[in-house]
């Protein structure tokens, strides 16, 4: 793989090679080879990724940071490593603008409670239509406890966000505004560009939600002048339980810290506390250390295939699937637009998408079923939920075959 930590050429893309680095893909349910399209869910693991947590523990488990024997010493340098891979590889200008979390839940909730000290009543934040529940709930807590007002960027009937209704939304009373990269029901890209644009020249903050772009398109922080901007590691070949918040240093610096604890502290007196620097002010107690070692190799493994190429392959799969499944007799696709990720959501008029997805893991097809943690977007299009079928670099136009003969199955069983 990866003879340096912060660089790597990428290696070609073979699938069977990449099939080969993920042990899950070689294993069957219900007697069928496993076919899965739940990526936008979690993706799988290469081996690679497996064996940094299983190095970790068999032979560095320590705490970090704090001690001065080899072991800590040695798991310190691994997870701050780990730190500049990712700073790297979302080209954030300070290491220390990197926060390692849990997750992208935890980094919206972490700059969330921090507004709740910078926002008066009649402020006013933006929030997408398309969100996931995690960027639209920490924003009505941060509300409910400042009088801030909430409004929505209202999206259209493909699931595109009205960029005409967000220059009308905005004004000089909007201080935030939240969006997400790409829909994770729907899958559709939002200019996100045009977005931070706009709102920065009316004096607004942006945070986006990229927890289904940064493993599908490149993501350069520095170049989209983004103010916050969050991920997980499970969506990117990492392990659950770890993610990133990158904030700009001066604003990550202006926000009160939002844990209290060892590690985010300078000294500690009963009459009062003075606070760490980042990027620890905001890493308060044990960290998931293997986790974001393992966030590490996750990055390294991307690297060596190349996020080129596997958008490439990816938008390939996308066509393919799409294609074959609009040959679907009452078949709907929601958000079937040009510029989306590798995800098709959509259902069978006259059946509810829980019994198609059921039906399809019985031949050991693994989508997702349901509103996705979107409710407004299905309420939008006023349906129960949908069939997600979402792809990766690692699935084949072969599984995609799979899929679509197993859809054409279960209405041939539901009809």
């Amino acid at each position: 793989m990866c003879k340096s930590d912060l660089t790597c050429r990428p290696m070609g893309f073979s699938i069977d090679n990449i099939r080969a680095d993920f042990p899950i893909l070689h294993r069957q349910v219900n007697g069928k080879p496993l076919v899965y399209f739940d990526n936008a869910a979690t993706s799988q693991k290469p081996q690679q990724v497996i064996d940094a947590l299983v190095h970790y523990y068999s032979h560095q488990n320590a705490n970090i940071h704090r001690g001065v024997h080899a072991l800590s010493q040695e798991a310190t340098d691994a997870y701050e490593a780990a730190r500049d891979l990712i700073q790297s590889f979302f080209n954030a200008k300070h290491r220390e603008e990197i926060i390692l979390t849990s997750g992208t839940t935890h980094s919206i909730n972490l700059v969330a409670h921090g507004y709740r000290s910078l926002l008066s009543q009649g402020d006013e934040i933006i929030v997408g239509q398309a969100e996931h529940h995690s960027n639209i709930v920490p924003w009505q807590m941060a509300c409910d406890l400042t009088g801030a007002i909430l409004r929505v960027l209202p999206m259209d009937q493909n699931g595109q966000l009205k960029l005409d209704d967000f220059q009308n939304l905005l004004n000089t009373k909007t201080k935030l505004v939240v969006v997400n990269q790409v829909s994770n029901a729907l899958g559709t890209i939002n200019p996100i560009k045009t977005i931070i644009d706009l709102a920065h020249k009316q004096g607004a903050r942006v945070l986006i939600d990229g927890a289904q772009a940064s493993s599908h398109i490149k993501v350069d922080v520095h170049a989209l002048d983004v103010d916050y901007y969050t991920t997980s590691a499970h969506k990117m070949c990492g392990p659950t339980g770890v993610g990133m918040l990158y904030g700009k240093k001066e604003l990550l610096e202006a926000l009160p810290a939002y844990q209290g604890g060892g590690e985010m502290i300078k000294e500690v007196y009963f009459e009062g506390t003075t606070y760490a620097g980042l990027p620890h002010k905001f890493e308060a107690g044990t960290p998931n250390i293997a986790g974001g070692i393992a966030f590490g190799a996750a990055i390294k493994y991307l690297n060596s295939i190349g996020l080129d190429a596997i958008a490439k392959h990816e938008d390939e799969l996308l066509q393919y699937a799409t294609a074959g499944l609009k040959d679907i007799d009452d078949l709907i696709i929601y958000g079937d637009v040009p510029d989306k990720t590798a995800v098709i959501s959509f259902n069978i008029n006259g059946l509810h998408p829980y019994d198609v997805g059921t039906l399809l893991d019985q031949m050991g097809i693994a989508v997702r079923t349901g509103q996705h943690c979107a409710q407004p977007v299905m309420d939008f299009y006023g349906i129960p939920g949908t069939v997600r079928a979402s792809f990766a670099f690692y699935n084949t136009k072969e599984e995609i075959d799979l899929l679509i003969s197993g859809v054409r199955r279960a209405v041939s069983m539901l009809l």
